[in-house]
């Protein structure tokens, strides 16, 4: 069997927090700014709390079958609840946007590599 990559986003938003955590957050910003997001196996946040209470978590998972995206979006979801309630951050509207790479449309640079090995 061929092992499969997925991919996994999950938005929220933060809700509730206090000043304290909000200066926390921000001192942090550079860090999870959007233009250094990656998918990663520990999860990699990103938002931009001046300019919106939006956050987004990027996983990389792992699995065998087609099904196995449903057990890797749970354990992604499971990841970024257990962040954000270890640091005491209220958040609402969690969604889950995963994607199996193994399914994913080539772009036109693969298209061009594989009809030129074939």
């Amino acid at each position: 069997m061929t092992t499969r990559t997925f991919r996994i986003m999950v938005r929220g938003v933060f809700d509730g927090l206090i000043d304290g955590q909000r200066a926390e957050l921000l001192a942090a910003a550079p860090e999870h700014d959007v233009l250094h997001a990656a998918f990663t196996r520990e999860g990699h946040l990103s938002y931009d709390l001046s300019a919106r209470s939006a956050f987004t978590f990027r996983f990389l998972d792992e699995g065998e079958a087609e099904e196995d995206i449903l057990a890797a979006t749970e354990r992604a979801e499971q990841a970024a609840e257990s962040w954000l309630t270890a640091r005491g951050y209220g958040f609402k509207n969690l969604r889950s946007q995963a994607e199996d790479l193994s399914q994913a449309p080539l772009g036109k640079r693969q298209r061009r590599a594989a009809n030129a090995a074939g």
